[in-house]
């Protein structure tokens, strides 16, 4: 099956995307002095430890997705410079 060049640019652009909102997502996480993220004694709670794991999930699904853009992307440049389309 091949993407369309709109298709593949889209998937590339939504794992970039993804990768520079979940890993601010998670810094911000992880210095977070609400009290949300963090008990009194400077333990993870709960509410770190979700939403950690949403960060990662969404890192990694989103890192999936931009491969499939890129290798769409890839075999769509391939595709078009060894054409050898010899039509009148």
């Amino acid at each position: 099956m091949k993407l369309s060049r709109p298709v593949s640019w889209f998937l590339l652009a939504f794992g970039v995307w993804s990768w520079f909102i979940w890993i601010t997502f998670a810094k911000n996480l992880w210095k977070d002095g609400s009290g949300l993220a963090f008990d009194d004694a400077g333990d993870p709670t709960a509410y770190f430890w979700v939403h950690l794991a949403l960060a990662v999930t969404s890192f990694l699904l989103g890192t999936a997705i931009g491969v499939i853009g890129f290798r769409g992307l890839r075999a769509l440049g391939k595709s078009s410079t060894g054409s050898t389309d010899t039509a009148p």
